[in-house]
């Protein structure tokens, strides 16, 4: 078994969103970023599918030409090689889950483009 909570000892960066790795298991990776209110990242896909929880705050999440708007209690799956890209309208933290073929040196490369 694993557990975190998602809530606890949440860092907010002046540089950009803070991503944490809260527990890899066999098949995926949970991680929580936290956005301060304007951080963004940028368009980037990846190979594998994932799922977008919104546990805090707002973010407006682009893909396909639209922008949802994400507020707590959203959650949003996407199919591997997707454009998408995330703006935080207030400070916010989502979870992101990965499939453990993915990286997380990916999500971290994001915030470097």
């Amino acid at each position: 078994m694993k557990s975190a909570n998602i809530l606890k000892d949440v860092e907010f960066k002046e540089t950009g969103p803070a991503i944490s790795v809260l527990y890899e298991t066999e098949t995926s990776k949970e991680i929580r970023i936290a956005f301060k209110q304007g951080q963004r990242m940028n368009e980037h896909q990846t190979r594998f599918p994932i799922t977008v929880a919104m546990i805090d705050g707002e973010l407006d999440f682009g893909v396909n030409g639209e922008t949802l708007n994400l507020v707590p209690g959203d959650l949003l799956s996407l199919d591997g090689g997707v454009p998408h890209d995330l703006l935080a309208t207030s400070d916010c933290i989502v979870r992101l889950t990965l499939s453990n073929a993915d990286t997380v040196q990916r999500v971290l490369g994001v915030l470097e483009s």
